[in-house]
Order: C-alpha cells, then sequence, then structure tokens
C-alpha cells in the first residue's frame, strides 16, 4: 500500500494513506526510494524517520511500506565487511556510486553472487528445533561460520545438500508438525529491534583480557558484562575502544561508530586490516565487523546503528563465540534520539533529551550477557557491550553519563588532566570502579593464584592512601613527610609511572597478558615491602633505597618481551634483596 507526504522536517517525514501500516515498519519515500522507519502512527498518518538525505523532498511524494520492520541478513560474508548504519555495505556503495553514498541506492547487505561452501553437519531425518547447528562455512581463516536453523523453526529435516552454494540457494528442507515443506538458506534476516533468543542467560564469571593493565587487574570486565568509558574530548576514548577491539580475548569483534568524526573511523578502517591478531596470527579484519556512521552522515542512521551492530554481534554469539560490540560514542546516538524527539514534539526530559532516554540505553546493554544458545547441544556464547561516552566538557553528572552508569557494572572513567600530563590509559583509578570483582575471583583465585587479588587491593589501597598524602605536601612539603610515607608516595608513584601508565604505540608495551601483569605487580609491591622493612628496621635514607639499581629496571621492566619477562622479573627480585641488605651496611638481613 502506498500514502502521501504531508509534511517534510529533515529527518522527519510526516504522511498520511497509511492506515494499514504497522509500527516500526520500513518504508520507501519518494521517487528516490528513500529508506525510512515509521516511529508513529495516528490513524493513517505516520510519522517516519528517513535515513537518507530528504532535501528536494515535498508534500506529495509517495510513500510505499514494505509491511516489514527494519531487518538485517545474517549470513556468511558479515565478516571483513564495513555497513553503514542500516547495514548498506560501503565498499561495494563506492564501486557503484563513488566516494559518496548516492541518495536511494539499494545494495544487498550480503553478496548475492559470492559462493560458500557448505559442509553439512547433520543428516537427513534428524529432528530439528531452531538453533541448532546445520552445517558449516569456512567463511574466513579465523572463524568458522556455522549454518543454524532459525529460531522458531521445529520439524523433521528432509533433505540437506554440501557444495558451493548462494547464501540465497536452498540448501536444506525442514517438514514441519502442520506437515509444511521449509526451504533454509544461509541467510536469515532478523528484526534489529527485537533480541535474538537464547536457551538461559548464566553470571558472567570469566575475565575479558584487554592486554591493558589498569583495565585486567584494577577494574576488570567478565565476557558477556557490559562497560563504559566516559570522558572529555581528548581524554583517550577512541584510543582506548580502539585496544579494546585489537586486543581482547574474544572470537569477533563488532566496532560501531555511531556519530564520532570520520578521521577517527579513517583510523581504525585503515589500522585493521594492517593489524595482526594476537590470537589468530592473521589479520585482525578476518574476525571484525566494522560499522561506520560517522557525524556527517543521516542522524537518524545513527540511531539505528546501535542496534543494527548488537544483532550482528548476537547472531555470531549463538553460534557459541565470545563477542565484544564496542559502540563509539553512546552520546552521538543519544544526541540524533533527542534530534529526532524533538522532531515529534514530544515533551522533552533533562536537557532536552527524550523521557525514555534511560530505558531506550538500557535495552542496548540488556542484550549483552553470557548464554547458553538454542539448539539443545549446551553451547554458550558471550556478548560483552562497551561504549564510549562523550559528556561536554567532561561533566558526568549529564543525563547520559548518569543513565548509563545507573546500566552498566564497569565504569573506567577518563581523565583530562592525566591525558595533559601524557598519563595513558588517562583512567583515573579513584573514580572507576568494576562490580564484576567478587564474581571473578573463583577465577582469578583458581587461575592466577589467591596474590592476584590481594596484591590488587593492596595496590588500591597504596593509591588512596597517596591521593591523601599530596594534599598534605601540598601544604607543608614532602620533606616533612615521615619516612614510611615518602616510601607510600614512591611505591605509588611507581604504579602509576611503572605499572598502569601504558604505551599503545609500542609493540613491547601495547600488550600485557594477565601472568606478566600479575608479575609486574608482585616485583613493585616487593620492593614495596623490603623498603619498608628496612624503614622498620631503622634506616631511614629513603633517597638511598630509592635510588638502588634495581629500582630503575623495575621501571624498564614493563619493556621485557614476553617470552623473558619470567627470569628477568626473578633477576630483578634477586637484585633488589641484595642491593638493600647492602645498603643495612652488614646490619640484620630482611
Amino acid at each position: 500500500m502506498s500514502g502521501k507526504v504531508v509534511k517534510v522536517s529533515g529527518p522527519l517525514v510526516v504522511a498520511t494513506g497509511l492506515a494499514d501500516a504497522d509500527m516500526s515498519d520500513v518504508v520507501r519515500v519518494g521517487e528516490q526510494k528513500l529508506i525510512g522507519e515509521i516511529l508513529t502512527m495516528t490513524g493513517d498518518s505516520a510519522s517516519i524517520q528517513v535515513y537518507e538525505e530528504t532535501s528536494g523532498l515535498g508534500p506529495g511524494a509517495v510513500v510505499e511500506t514494505t509491511g516489514a520492520p527494519l531487518s538485517v541478513e545474517l549470513g556468511p560474508g558479515l565478516l571483513e565487511n564495513i555497513y553503514d548504519g542500516i547495514q548498506r555495505p560501503l565498499t561495494e556503495i563506492r564501486a557503484l556510486t563513488g566516494h559518496t553514498i548516492a541518495r536511494g541506492v539499494s545494495v544487498p547487505a550480503l553478496n548475492r553472487e559470492r559462493e560458500w561452501y557448505f559442509t553439512p553437519v547433520v543428516e537427513a531425518g534428524a529432528e530439528i528445533t531452531g538453533g541448532v547447528i546445520l552445517g558449516e562455512v569456512q567463511e574466513t581463516t579465523a572463524i568458522l561460520h556455522r549454518i543454524m536453523a532459525p529460531p522458531g523453526l521445529t520439524g523433521t529435516l528432509k533433505e540437506i545438500r554440501s557444495g558451493l552454494f548462494k547464501v540465497t540457494d536452498v540448501i536444506a528442507r525442514v517438514e514441519t508438525p502442520a506437515g509444511e515443506t521449509v526451504p533454509v538458506t544461509m541467510m536469515q534476516k532478523w528484526p534489529v529491534r527485537v533480541s535474538r533468543p537464547y536457551r538461559r542467560k548464566f553470571t558472567p564469571s570469566v575475565p575479558l583480557c584487554s592486554g591493558q593493565r589498569v583495565i585486567d587487574t584494577m577494574f576488570p570486565l567478565a565476557k558477556g558484562g557490559t562497560a563504559a568509558v566516559p570522558g572529555p574530548f581528548g581524554s583517550g576514548k577512541t584510543v582506548v575502544q580502539h585496544q579494546l577491539a585489537k586486543w581482547s580475548d574474544v572470537d569477533i569483534v563488532v566496532y560501531i561508530g555511531c556519530g564520532e568524526r570520520g578521521n577517527e573511523m579513517t583510523d581504525v578502517l585503515m589500522e585493521f586490516p594492517e593489524l595482526i591478531d594476537p590470537h589468530t596470527g592473521e589479520p585482525l579484519m578476518k574476525r571484525t565487523v566494522l560499522i561506520a556512521n560517522t557525524s556527517d552522515m543521516p542522524v537518524a542512521a545513527r540511531e539505528a546503528s546501535i542496534y543494527t551492530g548488537i544483532t550482528i554481534a548476537e547472531y555470531f554469539r549463538d553460534m557459541g563465540y565470545d563477542v565484544a560490540v564496542i559502540a563509539d560514542s553512546t552520546s552521538r546516538w543519544a544526541e540524533a534520539l533527542r534530534e529526532m524527539s524533538g522532531r515529534l514534539e514530544e515533551m522533552p526530559g533533562e536537557e532536552g533529551y527524550p523521557a525514555y532516554l534511560a530505558s531506550r540505553l538500557a535495552q542496548f546493554y540488556e542484550r549483552a550477557g553470557c548464554v547458553e544458545c538454542l539448539g539443545g547441544d549446551g553451547r554458550r556464547g558471550s556478548l560483552t557491550a562497551i561504549g564510549a561516552v562523550s559528556p561536554p566538557g567532561g561533566d558526568t553528572s549529564e543525563p547520559v553519563s548518569q543513565a548509563t552508569m545507573r546500566i552498566v557494572k564497569v565504569f573506567w572513567g577518563l581523565d583530562s588532566s592525566l591525558a595533559y600530563a601524557r598519563h595513558f590509559p588517562a583512567i583515573n583509578w579513584l573514580n572507576s570502579y568494576s562490580l564484576y570483582l567478587d564474581g571473578l575471583r573463583p577465577h582469578f583465585d583458581q587461575t592466577y593464584g589467591r596474590d592476584f587479588f590481594a596484591n590488587r587491593d593492596r595496590a588500591m589501597a597504596l593509591l588512596q592512601e597517596e591521593a591523601e598524602l599530596q594534599e598534605i605536601v601540598k601544604l607543608v612539603g614532602q620533606d616533612s613527610l615521615s619516612a614510611p610515607d615518602r616510601l607510600t608516595l614512591e611505591a605509588a608513584k611507581m604504579l602509576r609511572e611503572d605499572f598502569l601508565q601504558q604505551n599503545a604505540f609500542v609493540e613491547l608495551d601495547a600488550y600485557s597478558s594477565y601472568e606478566k601483569q600479575a608479575k609486574l605487580l608482585s616485583v613493585i609491591l616487593r620492593y614495596y615491602d623490603l623498603c619498608s622493612a628496612a624503614i622498620g628496621k631503622g634506616y631511614d635514607d629513603t633517597l638511598s633505597l630509592f635510588s638502588i639499581g634495581a629500582r630503575e629496571r623495575i621501571g624498564r621492566a614493563k619493556m621485557v618481551p614476553p617470552e623473558e619477562y619470567e627470569a628477568a622479573y626473578d633477576l630483578i627480585l634477586r637484585e633488589m634483596e641484595l642491593q638493600i641488605n647492602d645498603l643495612m651496611k652488614g646490619g640484620e638481613e630482611l
């Protein structure tokens, strides 16, 4: 059915004559067939958000409904691809229209001509339910794509074939209990605003290793968890997210650039194909899906990009993979929400954001989790959601930051003063927190020993004590402090500079394994313990204690190659004990 445009207000179009259409239906607007989605219905009048530039569109233009909600295509060919906010493949569009996207261009998300070799893993006659793995396709050298029966499909597998097929070719036929024969292809479609089903959800209990010491040791994130990275302009949000995308020990990364500057997205597009995945030895793009909706692209598509990305992530989660969704940034997404709400003339909430801002954020983050997938084979997958927040002026009391903090369980608060001091990642250890610590403690105790969490707690206590002592130093100077207090300041300085600070552009320091992190932290705390013992025995020449050769070697210890760090750190420990004992001048040994 079709209707007529009666009002155009930027990306908002009002049309009448659509009485049989439904909320969230996708429509085509005007001669150029611009893609839009119905937001509200009043009688036969529909308010439509158009995902493309509406200049030149006027009253009287024809609006045609597709009768289906905004959906994504799921199947082989997703990985290594770059999509816009509504899953249009940008590489193929560039080949058709050049470097700018022509309005109304329609290109299928999955290549219809490419053939994939499908290998069945079940035989004809098997009983099938939604989520059962029918076969496999080697999509990239890093990822085996599992072809699943669509959710909701139940019946007996009558036929299944192997060989080279296009995503639209029939690979199997299932006979339902009602006697209907349903053809199955390698491609599924799924509405983006509806979360994909699973059997049950578990409490996240395994840490996500990002290789960033301040994150993994101090404020860990669990696989299947949620995290926010808020911070002002220039504090390093994008670099933190790039590091998470590059180094996290997940199988699939879905990176969503929803409204950030084009040059930042360009960095991702240029860097990722050249990066080698430390877990597989293959290019990182072999396990990555990029969604680019930069600040100069249509604002309405920015709002949809979040849902497009997390639906693709859920699809890979359902195969039993660990998936990370990285959204940069949810503030730009919320601004798109605010603009559309204003054009719909809805009652504004705080700072003009719609009253439903918090619930929409929750709908996104609640789709994360560690689940048992459909199919009955017990396979588990996880979806970890990490969102950047860009509060104006770094003020985290604004609505997007506050709503996000009420939902997520990990808060990595970026600090502009640390960034200006060239301390990166600029995560403020006094403001950040992780609510997964208790849930992850059994895993850490079993895998890395009980000392890991004990050392982490001691390090946090030293950093907090340093913050209190700095207030005294500002008033009376450091020389007036006692020897134990001077030692506390020195140990905290070592933690800040030698442990928390990390250089993303130096190969040996860009990634640090949990074992290396644990060893480095134990070396710093052992130095503190030895100096503390010396001071306790009356040796109060702290300047000499802080000047021993082992102290300097600790500062360079994070640059030790992974295969050498065990021996190097043990050598530093032995040297440290000898040098401090020598300072005691033959006194009682420590």
